[in-house]
């Protein structure tokens, strides 16, 4: 197995996949290295690739609107989260499927090594090979499920945190 083959593997996405399906995979994106601090995407621009995410650390932050005491509103960054590669398979996903921008900003927490893979080229492996693109848009589907359900257990908390508060 290639040296490429089993950096790609360290995704989950594709770990078991054979090796014929990896290397289509391979001839497909192209690896990308960012240092730590650098911006891998910023909220609200336009896309269409998303990203394994094979090694590193990235913060995940978006835009707020925050009401200012005694300046009316102003806008800050908020950091939300940060994901560690091989608890976080992919990211930019969503660009994949859709055609709105951005939603968070991620920045390289230290060094990361990404394998970028653009709509065209998604959809060109998904004519070639039907069940490869099945399996890959079914993880995605398995991984975005469980964000949803977390984002769904997230807000219940805070209406049940903001719900007390207000009855104080």
């Amino acid at each position: 197995m290639s040296r490429d083959a089993e950096q790609l593997r360290k995704s989950s996405l594709v770990a078991d996949l054979s090796g014929e399906n990896v290397s289509r995979l391979l001839s497909s994106g192209r690896f990308v290295r960012f240092a730590s601090g650098d911006v891998i995407m910023r909220e609200g621009e336009e896309s269409d690739t998303m990203y394994l995410f094979l090694e590193g650390v990235v913060d995940v932050s978006k835009n707020l609107t925050l009401k200012i005491a005694g300046k009316g509103f102003g806008h800050a960054e908020k950091s939300m989260t940060r994901l560690k590669a091989g608890t976080a398979p992919v990211f930019g996903e969503m660009s994949m499927f859709g055609d709105e921008p951005r939603s968070a900003t991620l920045t390289a927490a230290n060094d990361c090594v990404l394998f970028e893979l653009s709509r065209k080229a998604f959809e060109a492996i998904c004519d070639e090979n039907p069940r490869l693109g099945l399996v890959l848009t079914g993880r995605i589907a398995v991984m975005l499920s469980s964000r949803v359900r977390k984002g769904n257990d997230d807000v219940l908390k805070l209406s049940t945190a903001l719900s007390i508060a207000l009855s104080r």
